[in-house]
C-alpha cells in the first residue's frame, strides 16, 4: 500500500456531504475539511445534494438566494480548507426521483446563470453541464434503497461512472451495504467504455478513506474533468481496496 500511495500521492474523496447543504449529512463543511486533511487527502469536493435530492435548502427560495445558501457547505469547508492547507473544490450531487448524478467543473456563478438547469431533463443536464466544461458521473448507479424507485441507465448521457463507492464495500459503513452494487457498476462502466471514478459518499466526520487518486496535484475542479474525460493515469479506493481506474484490484 506504500508502494501505491508513493506512486498516486494526491489522494482526492470525490463525494462529500455537508450537514449546511444535505439534509442527511451530520457534519458541517469546517468539520469535513478538517477530518478529510487530518486522514491524508490532498482535496475534497463537496458534492451536496441539489433541489432534486435531499437538499438541506429551501426550495421556495427565489434561484440566485437559493444557489447562495446552497453553497454555503461548500464555501465552510473552502475556507477551512484555506486555512488548513486542503484543497476543496465545488460540485453537486443532482437528483432525478432518485437517480443520482455527480457534477464537476461548475461553480455557483454557473448556477446562477443557468437556471433553467433545475427543470433539465437528463440529456440537457449533459448538455449544459459540457458547454460548461464540466464532467456528470452516474452515482452508484446499481444502489437498491428506498429513495430509489428503479435502477435507471443513461450511457450516452454521462462521462463516466462512479464504480467505486465506500459506503457499498467498505467496513465501517452501517449503511446501503452491499459490494455488489460496485461490482455491477463496474462491470456496467466496462460495457459501455466509460470512466470509472470512486469516492466515499461520506455524510461525517467518520471517514471511510475512498477516493481517486492521482500522481499530480488537481488544480480545479475542471482539471479534474478533465483528467477523467482524457483517461488521465490514477487509481480508485474504497479506503480498503485499491483498484486500477479499470476497477481491477491492485
Amino acid at each position: 500500500m506504500n508502494t501505491i500511495r508513493e506512486q498516486y500521492p494526491y489522494l482526492y474523496e470525490t463525494h462529500l456531504h455537508t450537514s449546511e447543504s444535505s439534509a442527511c449529512a451530520v457534519s458541517p463543511g469546517a468539520y469535513m475539511a478538517r477530518a478529510c486533511k487530518e486522514y491524508g487527502y490532498a482535496g475534497i469536493f463537496v458534492t451536496d445534494h441539489n433541489w432534486g435530492g435531499n437538499t438541506a435548502t429551501d426550495r421556495n427560495l427565489p434561484w440566485e438566494e437559493w444557489v447562495d445558501t446552497f453553497e454555503q457547505g461548500y464555501l465552510q469547508a473552502a475556507q477551512e480548507g484555506a486555512r488548513i492547507g486542503l484543497d476543496v473544490f465545488f460540485g453537486y450531487e443532482a437528483g432525478y426521483q432518485g437517480t443520482e448524478f455527480l457534477i464537476y467543473g461548475v461553480d455557483a456563478a454557473w448556477l446562477k446563470a443557468h437556471p433553467q438547469i433545475q427543470y433539465a431533463t437528463v440529456e440537457e443536464q449533459y448538455r449544459l453541464v459540457h458547454e460548461a466544461g464540466g464532467l456528470v458521473v452516474h452515482a452508484h448507479p446499481f444502489r437498491a434503497a428506498n429513495y430509489i424507485p428503479e435502477i435507471r441507465l443513461y450511457p450516452e448521457w454521462v462521462d463516466g461512472v462512479e464504480g467505486i463507492n465506500a459506503t457499498h464495500s467498505n467496513s465501517r459503513s452501517m449503511t446501503h451495504n452491499s459490494a455488489g452494487f460496485d461490482k455491477k457498476a463496474i462491470a456496467y462502466a466496462g460495457e459501455h467504455g466509460l470512466p470509472i471514478t470512486a469516492g466515499s459518499d461520506i455524510h461525517s466526520t467518520d471517514l471511510f478513506g475512498g477516493g481517486v487518486a492521482f500522481r499530480r496535484k488537481i488544480i480545479s475542479a475542471r482539471d479534474y474533468a478533465q483528467a477523467v474525460i482524457n483517461g488521465e493515469d490514477y487509481i480508485l479506493t474504497n479506503g480498503e481496496v485499491w483498484y486500477d481506474k479499470f476497477g481491477n484490484i491492485i
